[in-house]
């Protein structure tokens, strides 16, 4: 029964930490701003922007973010 509360306490931790993440990235979790990030301050490379870029990581607008060169 042990391994059943951890996995659910895991579980919610994993939902409270989702719950920070920006919609607008929705295959990495990015959290909205404050503060704004630039790509330099994530590891994140090639993941889709969807609608709003609050963190503006699509500069040229082609729905994906911090492209690597």
């Amino acid at each position: 029964m042990l391994p059943f509360l951890l996995t659910a306490a895991d579980h919610n931790l994993t939902k409270a930490a989702e719950a920070d993440c920006d919609p607008a990235y929705p295959d990495v979790c990015i959290p909205s701003p404050p503060p704004d990030l630039d790509c330099g301050d994530i590891t994140h490379r090639n993941f889709t922007v969807t609608g709003d870029d609050p963190h503006g990581f699509d500069g040229d607008s082609d729905g994906m973010g911090c492209e690597a060169r």
